[in-house]
């Protein structure tokens, strides 16, 4: 009996698009064209962690600047984001190598039970980080004299800009270019008219804590943990790499892309710190301050100028957020319930994807503008959820790194498994500790 021929797989815009791309990475690669080929290639991980400094993260620094100053915290933050340039590293290999998503792969290798869990728990994580990026946009809108719900409509707009672009990589290069706009606290940090020596000694000293170890200190120091690694940037990284169309030809460009990321990324942090040190040799109580009052109380050392660009660093920092978070939230919808998930396709192809994308967000924002919405309970429980659930995220990449099946040859190397673990046990030791004092303060 002659074999019946499986049905073919109909090609889509999805299909199109991608190709289409491939097709110009290939001609650069083979006309040998670096600087295009890179140019073409990079944009997920950039993304990510330009991404992950979202307003809470910049309102952390700030605090972190405000309160201690630029000695010991300037070195702590850059060893924070080279943990979470070795936790995104693997999470290129695990896309370019198994083309598809994070939450995929879990379901595929821990069984349906954790593929839900993951799901469900991510779900609910960046809802609920959703909303304190919302806070973010609204309190920098506000320094402008914006309406809170014009400032949330705006955030909504811009998230929704997925489904009027239907193109992978015309979405990528917008959020971008938004999310560059990170780097305007670099100049309101040069504003303030630093001591370069100084900055340059904290980096390389890693100086002593002034006044010693404090609650204070403790609740920063773990913060700006988890301002740089959270589960949500596995989702979407990995996500972001499938929809793309690398493979692990390209896996090089990755970890470029990645660690240019990275280091963007720690560079707008540490303007953040160096921006709002001045609040610590001038001895005012910032403890308190939000995010349009670190800007306003900026201005005696910055000007209005300096000011309103604090300001709109924390309205972008909230917007791109707000766009990345969404995205990974409609990547791992889509990847557990085998529905259509790209933005290479349209509203009508991949109507789920969407209705997750922008209804996440624009419930979000919506609960922002309700009066007595309980705010700051939901920034507390936001970075609870977020160190407890970072160590079993880790856990779960480090298995599907040395999955040989998944990653034949590109599975983890014995080096890689060390830093991995290394960062692992970090977080997990962090996470165990932040919760403690938490739900335990008097302990501390």
């Amino acid at each position: 009996m002659t074999p019946q021929t499986p049905p073919k797989t109909p090609l889509t815009q999805e299909h199109l698009h991608r190709a289409a791309d491939r097709r110009q990475v290939e001609t650069a690669r083979l006309t040998r064209r670096p600087a295009k080929l890179l140019w073409l290639l990079i944009g997920p991980g950039l993304l990510v962690m330009l991404g992950e400094n979202d307003a809470p993260s910049m309102l952390s620094y700030a605090a972190t600047g405000s309160q201690f100053g630029i000695g010991f915290f300037l070195p702590f933050v850059v060893l924070t984001f080279v943990m979470a340039l070795v936790a995104q590293e693997i999470t290129v290999r695990l896309g370019a190598a198994s083309q598809t998503g994070h939450a995929d792969l879990i379901y595929r290798r821990f069984g349906r039970f954790w593929g839900n869990f993951a799901m469900i728990d991510l779900l609910f994580t960046n809802f609920l980080t959703l909303v304190t990026e919302f806070v973010g946009v609204v309190a920098g809108a506000g320094y402008f004299g914006i309406p809170a719900w014009a400032a949330v409509g705006g955030g909504v707009v811009i998230v929704s800009i997925a489904v009027v672009v239907r193109r992978y990589w015309a979405w990528e290069r917008l959020v971008l270019a938004l999310a560059l706009c990170n780097l305007v606290f670099v100049p309101v940090a040069i504003m303030t008219h630093p001591h370069w020596g100084s900055v340059v000694h904290a980096l390389w000293s890693w100086q002593p804590l002034a006044g010693g170890f404090n609650v204070n200190m403790l609740i920063l120091l773990l913060s700006d943990i988890g301002a740089t690694i959270t589960p949500w940037m596995l989702f979407f990284q990995q996500g972001a790499v499938s929809d793309k169309g690398l493979t692990v030809r390209d896996i090089r460009h990755g970890r470029i892309d990645t660690t240019l990321g990275a280091a963007l990324a720690a560079i707008a942090a540490l303007g953040c710190i160096i921006a709002t040190a001045p609040l610590y040799v001038h001895h005012m109580n910032a403890s308190q301050f939000g995010t349009a009052q670190f800007a306003q109380a900026l201005v005696p050392y910055v000007g209005r100028i300096g000011g309103a660009l604090f300001a709109l660093g924390v309205l972008e920092a909230g917007l791109v957020a707000a766009t990345v978070i969404s995205t990974s939230s409609a990547y791992a919808f889509g990847e557990v319930t085998r529905t259509a998930h790209s933005l290479n396709r349209s509203f009508h192809e991949a109507k789920g994807f969407y209705l997750i994308l922008i209804g996440i967000a624009a419930v979000a924002g919506a609960l922002v503008l309700l009066p007595g919405f309980p705010l700051e309970m939901v920034v507390i429980m936001v970075n609870v959820i977020a160190v407890l659930t970072m160590p079993p995220a880790i856990g779960f990449l480090l298995i599907l790194a040395n999955d040989r099946e998944i990653m034949g040859p590109h599975r983890s190397t014995w080096w890689l498994n060390a830093m991995g673990l290394t960062v692992g046990i970090f977080v997990t030791i962090a996470g165990i500790i932040y919760a403690i004092s938490v739900i335990f303060p008097r302990l501390f």
